[in-house]
């Protein structure tokens, strides 16, 4: 029988399950099924959710088989930060709060009112933000401290799954990065931290292991493998972010730059050192081969054009198509594109702004607009990296759902003034979650199996000349603008 691995993307829309040759990594089946979803300010879900949603998605990807497989290795990546906590009999205290809440921002301005962001981003790499777990729990604590002293286990969404396959309570170093109490550097939990912003009480017991890139997380148990509709046993791997495995997914080498379009936005790289950015735009996680990934995320992605399509009634692939046929003058309307407000940069409750409008605007210019406005939010992102000496003279990658766009891989193009390439990873965090099961199965580094698994070149997009001129400035100055707090 095949040997086959299995590689899990929780996202916070849905699940998505690849099934892959063990040894060659050709894709053999795949299966999605969604959950609810919600938005910010208050976003959260219930992970039984995404069980079960994960549970569909394996059966629809068993059923898809052309013929059997032995599944031996399982990873799970999924979106990162949230905050699930259970109680000492496993049982869920409330639902998850996730990445996008923005509801703990106060919380977050007081931890970094209180030591400053330059201790923040010594100590734990990055500052705090509505984002990241360390905020939500003092929000917790704040309006709930009934659940303080019940939290027995504290988990983020993909240890909580592999802690539902395997009864073990475990995470990786690149999840747990970006708790914000975590320390990357040195890679130890910070429970002081939890101790002074959360609450008194012992926070050891409550953090989970951290394992090692090729450190195995356990097996799957008999009643995980009969939900799955797999054997049981297959060894589990330490999963990961979903960014972190995305990036291992597309196969990003040192020297590349990869900017992810989907509900967030990401523009993420390679490095052999940690960064330390006091604006906190920089979060420098660690990522799941024993380097590390600093990356900028936006909060604002595909749903801003999803938003502009629905306002012109269009579809999707309508809407780039006007976005690619608009004149391009200097003068052109320019996106701030802050539906949800922000995270990079910190502005959470900031709301979007339009400018440089005349009596002209076209539908095709406020299209052009809105790939152009999430495309300079990631624009930003890579060049405060390349600030930091992040390498970036390989590949400029593009994935995510956006990548499907030929908008999006334009604007990029423009914009970053390079080449811009697809590779043969749309579903790139399943994919990074199955090369790192592989690893595991095998006895290979992570790194040395990404490059044995390197996905083929889909698609070149060339930039064209002078797209970019007059709106960088223009784009940065509207940013300024919020930044000051202004509102209209």
């Amino acid at each position: 029988m095949t040997a086959a691995v299995m590689g899990i993307d929780s996202s916070t829309q849905s699940c998505t399950v690849e099934l892959r040759h063990a040894g060659t990594g050709h894709l053999l089946s795949s299966g999605r099924a969604p959950h609810p979803t919600t938005r910010p300010p208050v976003s959260e879900q219930h992970p039984q959710d995404w069980w079960d949603a994960l549970v569909l998605a394996s059966r629809a990807a068993i059923a898809a088989l052309e013929e059997p497989v032995e599944v031996v290795g399982v990873s799970v990546g999924a979106q990162c930060h949230g905050l699930v906590a259970t109680d000492r009999d496993g049982r869920l205290i409330r639902p998850a709060k996730l990445w996008n809440d923005t509801t703990s921002g106060p919380q977050a301005r007081a931890m970094l009112a209180d030591r400053g962001a330059p201790w923040w981003a010594e100590q734990v790499g990055l500052l705090p933000s509505a984002a990241i777990t360390i905020s939500k729990l003092a929000w917790l604590a704040e309006h709930e401290p009934d659940a303080i002293p019940r939290i027995d286990r504290l988990h983020v969404p993909h240890d909580w799954l592999t802690f539902r396959l395997t009864g073990r309570h475990v995470t990786d170093r690149s999840d747990a990065s970006g708790t914000g109490y975590y320390s990357s550097d040195t890679g130890r939990w910070r429970p002081d931290l939890l101790q002074e912003f959360v609450g008194e009480r012992d926070w050891s017991g409550a953090l989970p292991q951290v394992l090692g890139p090729e450190e195995s997380a356990g097996r799957v148990t008999d009643e995980a493998a009969a939900a799955l509709g797999i054997t049981a046993g297959a060894v589990v791997g330490p999963g990961g972010g979903d960014q972190h495995l995305a990036a291992q997914g597309i196969g990003l080498q040192p020297g590349d730059c990869a900017y992810s379009l989907g509900t967030s936005g990401v523009v993420l790289a390679s490095s052999d050192t940690p960064v330390h950015d006091t604006t906190g735009e920089i979060d420098g996680v660690a990522d799941v081969t024993g380097r590390w990934l600093p990356l900028v995320c936006t909060l604002n992605a595909t749903k801003v054009t999803d938003t502009v399509a629905r306002l012109l009634d269009v579809d999707h692939a309508t809407l780039g198509d006007l976005a690619l046929a608009a004149p391009v003058t200097p003068d052109r309307p320019v996106l701030a594109a802050y539906l949800d407000g922000e995270r990079s940069p910190r502005l959470p409750e900031a709301r979007g702004m339009l400018s440089g409008l005349a009596g002209d605007l076209s539908r095709e210019q406020l299209a052009l607009a809105a790939f152009e406005g999430v495309v300079l939010g990631l624009w930003r992102g890579a060049r405060r990296m390349l600030e930091f000496g992040v390498p970036d003279h390989g590949r400029a990658i593009v994935l995510g759902g956006g990548a499907r766009s030929p908008a999006y891989r334009q604007v990029v193009a423009d914009l970053s003034g390079r080449d811009t390439i697809t590779v043969d990873a749309p579903e790139a965090t399943a994919r990074g979650a199955a090369i790192q099961a592989a690893a595991l199965v095998h006895g290979e580094s992570v790194a040395a199996m990404t490059r044995h698994w390197a996905p083929e070149t889909v698609t070149v997009t060339t930039p064209r000349d002078d797209r970019a001129t007059g709106l960088v400035d223009r784009y940065q100055r509207l940013a300024a603008v919020q930044a000051d707090g202004t509102t209209f």
